[in-house]
């Protein structure tokens, strides 16, 4: 039996593409704390990791490229492995302002999906409250692997949570043809998201360096 249509290749330099990768391996991250002694950032802790949930916009964690769903694996050289939430931020708080430095994972619970727009400008799939809850059969994202109970994360690169369903779809609807989608399993993602409630119109929406 043929096989249908896959979507087109993306060229290598695509800044889309580049803006939304997940890179292997763990990255160093130094920052300073601002004038207010604050870095940005909030810690929680699942799976006796440590993982971040909140990226203040402008902040020095942001301007130093920290996102949503990044592993810390050391602050200042510490392993954080197994500690809990509030002793993450109380090691933080009580660091030295001028530098901190951070072992980083990439966003482990988190893919990204490459989707192609049809001719009505469709990438084929319904979302409520950011989460996907159906695929259109034969459309780009049933045959790029997209999946229902995920949680959209990032738009091209771009975070998303915090945003209304309505500003999603304009994102959508001002995305070149080709547009990489990134999600996260809903469970996980409403246990990291768990009591950062309102703050989460506040998160960093700057697109990445690479």
């Amino acid at each position: 039996r043929q096989m249908g249509p896959i979507a087109s290749v993306t060229p290598q330099g695509d800044r889309t593409l580049a803006s939304a990768s997940i890179k292997q391996g763990v990255r160093g991250i130094a920052l300073a704390k601002d004038s207010h002694g604050k870095v940005g950032v909030i810690l929680k802790s699942i799976d006796k990791g440590i993982f971040v949930v909140f990226v203040w916009g402008g902040s020095a964690a942001a301007q130093a490229g920290l996102r949503f769903g990044d592993q810390i694996l050391q602050i200042n050289g510490e392993n954080v492995a197994g500690w809990r939430s509030d002793k993450a931020m109380e090691f933080i708080r009580k660091a030295a302002p001028e530098r901190l430095t951070f072992a980083v994972r990439d966003r482990p619970y988190e893919r990204v999906v490459t989707l192609q727009k049809d001719s009505m400008g469709h990438v084929g799939f319904v979302f409520k409250d950011g989460e996907i809850t159906a695929l259109v059969k034969d459309s780009s994202a049933c045959r790029n692997g997209l999946l229902i109970n995920h949680q959209l994360i990032e738009i091209n690169g771009l975070n998303v949570v915090g945003l209304t369903d309505d500003n999603i779809v304009k994102l959508f609807r001002d995305s070149p043809t080709t547009i990489s989608a990134t999600i996260m399993p809903t469970f996980i993602y409403m246990h990291l998201i768990k009591n950062v409630g309102s703050l989460k119109k506040h998160m960093d929406r700057s697109l990445p360096e690479f």
